[in-house]
């Protein structure tokens, strides 16, 4: 048999759902309080300066990104967490190249030419912790954890989006009710950039996509720091109803054929 076909606890520790849970408020803890504790010692809450970025999102992502790992680590599930051996048909691959042009056209050049340089480069860097942050703690870690207890396909693909979805509601804590609608967004996201990872093979594509959307909606709100509004902030809102169109028609054409006499794959 294949190593990579095994349960992720032949590879490694088992992780239980309540284990899970604890990694994840613990993950929360750190970017939530720790941002707030270590911003609030710097005096700093924005994100438009280059002292800002530092101390609200540089440091406590920094810290989250060396937690999701280490959990890696500790669990011995680089593997299962790095590669996905659940592949999905090539239409897919529409996902991924649909959120780069989204990308692309979202990014507001015109507000992140007046940063410089430094800031510019440090948004990239704080939006890849983002992106290989939460990919490695809900596609990586929460993904293989799913398929190792014996959940279907389609049912680790709905729990670990919905899963991300939830935990985003912590963000009340700094975006107050609005970030009820956001839990529903960024759990539609999740699925997305699922997706990704399984056309690809990989959780890496995913992990940079997801960092590359978030500098572009960041540099699409320059407009709360004074700037005027820019029309290709639409783009990464509208990759959601294109997307969820797309996905909706070709739901039935997402898993690859079974080969005959083999067994069905449950969704």
């Amino acid at each position: 048999m294949n190593s990579t076909n095994l349960p992720a606890t032949d590879r490694g520790r088992r992780l239980s759902y309540v284990a899970f849970a604890a990694v994840v408020i613990v993950y929360l803890v750190i970017i939530q309080l720790g941002g707030k504790l270590i911003g609030g010692w710097a005096d700093e809450d924005d994100i438009f300066t280059t002292r800002g970025l530092v101390f609200t999102m540089f440091i406590p992502l920094g810290l989250a990104l060396i937690f999701t790992y280490g959990v890696v680590a500790w669990l011995g599930w680089w593997k299962p967490v790095m590669t996905d051996d659940r592949p999905v048909r090539r239409w897919l691959w529409a996902v991924p190249i649909i959120f780069a042009i989204a990308i692309l056209i979202g990014i507001d050049y015109s507000s992140l030419s007046e940063k410089g340089w430094g800031y510019i480069l440090l948004l990239l860097i704080v939006t890849q912790f983002v992106g290989w942050g939460e990919e490695g703690m809900f596609r990586g870690i929460s993904v293989t954890m799913m398929r190792d207890h014996g959940l279907r396909e389609g049912q680790v693909a709905l729990w670990s989006s919905l899963v991300f979805g939830l935990v985003h509601l912590s963000n009340v804590v700094s975006h107050g009710s609005s970030a009820v609608a956001q839990a529903v967004v960024v759990g539609l996201a999740g699925y997305f950039f699922y997706l990704t990872r399984r056309v690809s093979g990989s959780n890496a594509l995913n992990s940079v996509m997801h960092g590359l959307f978030d500098f572009a909606l960041i540099s699409g709100s320059m407009i709360a720091a004074g700037q005027q509004f820019y029309i290709g902030a639409m783009a990464p809102i509208l990759i959601y109803v294109i997307l969820a169109v797309i996905l909706l028609i070709g739901r039935r054409k997402i898993e690859l054929p079974q080969p005959v006499g083999a067994q069905p794959v449950m969704n």
